[in-house]
């Protein structure tokens, strides 16, 4: 079993993305945007994601439209859907995210967003394969 105080791990995180644990059919982890920041425009054409916000305000930007998020808010990402994420607020925007199926390397570590791309655009994040 894993057992996790979500909100207080993610808080405690200061790096863009960090696998929490992945399975075979989920993968959990969290994320921390900095002041200014954003997660990047992008689809995942297989995977459905379900982001819940800890703490921090910011934009939701999926499928075309765009809603307000902060702290208890839940946003669904069906897969084959674009979206963005962006920190609109003065602090970190701090969230954790599921990812049906998983979809980046097993306990991978991403301390800002330009190593997170660059780990991407090397084949260096890529999920388990069963």
């Amino acid at each position: 079993m894993e057992h996790f105080t979500i909100a207080t791990v993610a808080e405690q995180s200061p790096d863009f993305r960090q696998v929490l644990w992945t399975g075979e059919h989920t993968q959990l982890v969290i994320m921390t945007i900095p002041k200014g920041g954003e997660i990047g425009e992008e689809v995942h054409e297989d995977t459905d994601q379900i982001l819940t916000f800890v703490s921090g305000t910011g934009e939701a930007r999926v499928a075309g439209r765009t809603r307000k998020v902060a702290q208890g808010d839940l946003v669904v990402v069906p897969a084959g859907t674009k979206h963005n994420f962006v920190n609109t607020g003065p602090n970190p925007l701090v969230l954790y995210t599921v990812y049906g199926p998983p979809e980046h390397a097993d306990k991978a570590v991403h301390r800002t967003k330009k190593e997170a791309d660059a780990a991407e655009e090397a084949g260096k994040d890529e999920p388990p394969t069963s």
